[in-house]
């Protein structure tokens, strides 16, 4: 263990999130990556909004050793949720600063540069190190979702079965994965999703106040009908 000095007993402290690089230092493979990836984390963000003990993010550094700080050679996953923990703003997330805690789930959204690195070092990573409970590959481009619980035993994941249209259940979550389509963003096509148990879509903001609006609309035509066949109400 590192001291503060040749004479000194006292042991210094690791770095935390304010002193460690808070990016993970790799850019989306595509516009359609950081979308997906943006998609994710706002619709679970906000389904949680009232929830205190749940931390949601994404292409952000996670520092579990001092000798990886000091290679820097992990980078971060795409999506990643957290249980039992504090919802703060956060930097990085620094495990010693956590009291141990790493994600319950990790999503990685599979490119042509990064595939190998995600069902390979990062697969291990997860597994034999920092022991995530689920991990879940996504082709944003293909539309391809696969789905990997860890085995504790064997410190290694085994394949999730998915259902016959390609979902997949979470049940660290208590929710579902699947692709829909939709418009985010402004793009148009195949999303990953996160589904209720009923497999509602959690929406975004965007889709909560176009909701909003055509509720309003539908009770403001109810109304036009009924004033046009009784009269205006009093």
């Amino acid at each position: 263990m590192p001291y503060a000095s040749e004479t000194s007993l006292v042991p210094l402290r690791p770095p935390g999130e304010d002193e460690l690089p808070h990016d993970d230092g790799e850019p989306m493979e595509s516009d359609r990556h950081r979308k997906q990836m943006l998609l994710l984390i706002e619709s679970l963000d906000l389904f949680w909004k009232d929830r205190d003990d749940v931390y949601v993010s994404g292409n952000m550094a996670i520092y579990f050793s001092e000798l990886q700080t000091m290679k820097n050679d992990f980078r971060g996953p795409d999506v990643f949720v957290v249980l039992d923990t504090v919802r703060r703003d956060r930097k990085s997330w620094v495990v010693w600063q956590e009291n141990g805690r790493t994600p319950d789930v990790v999503i990685e959204l599979l490119s042509e540069s990064t595939e190998s690195v995600d069902r390979g070092e990062k697969m291990r990573i997860y597994a034999k190190v920092l022991r995530v409970p689920e991990y879940f590959l996504f082709d944003p481009m293909k539309c391809v979702l696969e789905g990997y619980a860890l085995d504790i035993g064997a410190r290694s994941y085994r394949p999730m079965a998915s259902s016959a249209d390609g979902e997949q259940v979470s049940q660290q979550l208590g929710l579902r994965l699947g692709v829909r389509e939709g418009t985010y963003l402004g793009s148009q096509g195949r999303w990953l999703r996160w589904l209720d148990a009923e497999g509602r879509v959690l929406p975004t903001a965007e889709e909560q106040a176009r909701a909003a609006e055509e509720r309003a609309q539908a009770l403001a035509d109810k109304l036009a009908a009924y004033e046009k066949r009784f009269g205006p109400l009093t």
